[in-house]
């Protein structure tokens, strides 16, 4: 029986009555809102929309614990290496001298020496000295950044788990009947029980692990949890790059020792935001990762803000009916000819 899922990200590219009537012939599991990228004044508005067009359920999910730049000038700026940048406490429109970050009030706790690596290590700026209203950095690495950019810092910081706009976004969504939330940066069990008070008993909990606190925590999470999410982008943000798949085989083989079911996201299909079909080594990782024994896959930027939201959902179902056909026992001949 073909019992894997699909979880599509919805954003600029795919809020649409055509690409969401195409994308749910596919099957689709769960439509996902991303609070990072939807003003909380607009969530309403966006759940109306998507039941306009469709009965697949939605899922809400949080900002979580996590640091992200404001708004830049023109919507992108460039940092130079060996330039001075103001982090402003307060919020400014950035530029490439100046920047602020949310949550609001977080460049207070900055220190001389914190290294803040911006948008995927876009680029990085170092902190040499602290006044009333603002921090100083040297840009150790340039480059160009965009707004609303997640960044991370060289040293644990504590954040919350659960945003003001998370709570006001949970208050519109209960109202509204929305029974799946998502929570982001999980990094601990009580996390999750603080976010399951606000959802209430009967909403159904993905708790998504993507920072090294998660993961010293994992079984706990899982066991507080109804759902997985393995966020492998932020994720690979604190931990390094090649020991992201072995954490995920670890973590799909905890969640099925515990019950839960997981899924895997981040750049299954990255080349499809620019092109119709994926690389070879995207279809290998999608596999790879159903072998590993995920129990679907997430779609984010392909069909956030990609250009072929439907062809990128249409390839994944694909490749999940292609997983369940074949066996190992499997001839050539049976592969090549059906």
């Amino acid at each position: 029986m073909n019992t894997k899922r699909i979880l599509i990200t919805l954003g600029p590219s795919s809020l649409k009555e055509d690409i969401i009537r195409g994308v749910e012939k596919e099957d689709i599991y769960l439509f996902r809102i991303n609070l990072s990228h939807t003003p909380v004044e607009k969530v309403e508005g966006t759940i109306n929309k998507i039941r306009k067009y469709t009965n697949v359920p939605i899922c809400l999910d949080s900002e979580g614990a996590q640091i992200r730049n404001k708004k830049v000038k023109g919507g992108q700026t460039a940092f130079s290496a060996g330039d001075i940048v103001k982090i402003h406490f307060d919020e400014v429109l950035g530029d490439s001298n100046n920047i602020s970050f949310t949550p609001i009030g977080i460049a207070k706790e900055f220190v001389e020496g914190d290294e803040i690596r911006i948008d995927f290590d876009a680029a990085c700026i170092k902190v040499f000295a602290k006044n009333t209203d603002y921090c100083l950095a040297k840009v150790l690495v340039g480059g160009k950044i965009g707004g609303n950019k997640a960044a991370n810092v060289n040293r644990e910081m504590e954040l919350p788990s659960i945003t003001p706009k998370d709570k006001q976004a949970i208050s519109i969504g209960l109202k509204m009947g929305i029974n799946n939330y998502a929570l982001s940066f999980a990094g601990s069990p009580e996390d999750v029980s603080m976010f399951r008070e606000l959802t209430g008993p009967n909403a159904k909990i993905i708790s998504k692990i993507e920072s090294h606190k998660g993961l010293l925590n994992l079984d706990g999470i899982i066991k507080e949890s109804d759902e997985i999410l393995i966020d492998r982008g932020d994720l690979s943000r604190e931990v390094s790059l090649e020991k992201i798949p072995f954490l995920q085989r670890r973590i799909i083989a905890s969640a099925a020792a515990l019950g839960k079911p997981v899924y895997v996201a981040t750049n299954l299909l990255e080349s499809m935001l620019h092109s119709i079909e994926p690389t070879r080594a995207e279809i290998n990782d999608v596999v790879c990762s159903l072998r590993m024994g995920g129990n679907g896959l997430v779609l984010a930027a392909e069909t956030a803000i990609g250009k072929f939201p439907v062809e990128s959902v249409r390839i994944t179902r694909k490749l999940i009916n292609q997983f369940y056909k074949w066996t190992p026992n499997s001839s050539i001949e049976d592969i090549l000819i059906s």
